[in-house]
């Protein structure tokens, strides 16, 4: 499968950065399959955020009610985990992020 990206450009009063997020398979269905998503932000909550506005369905996939990540939602900053920062992880520009799932079952 081909992975699709979405190129989004800065709003006014943005700053022009390249952050990417590999998206879950388990979530393309939010992204309109899109594999690979550009966001803005300088903290890892920012970036979200920014996903969030580009895909407002996405939220429900990884946020709780009460704004925390899902107990299951791992997000890694190139490679290394985001804990125990998480959302308030600064993020730099050039970073990759990569939206896991972590599963259990029987």
């Amino acid at each position: 499968m081909k992975k699709r990206e979405c190129n989004r450009r800065p709003t006014d009063g943005e700053e022009e950065m390249s952050v990417r997020i590999n998206i879950h398979p388990n979530l393309y269905q939010f992204t309109n399959d899109q594999a690979i998503v550009k966001v803005n932000g300088s903290t890892l909550g920012q970036c979200l955020d920014d996903l969030v506005k580009q895909f407002p369905q996405i939220k429900q996939g990884l946020f709780a009610k009460d704004g925390k990540l899902l107990s299951y939602v791992e997000i890694y900053v190139n490679q290394e985990s985001s804990y125990p920062e998480e959302l308030a992880k600064p993020i730099n520009d050039g970073d990759e992020l990569h939206i896991t799932l972590m599963m259990a079952g029987g």
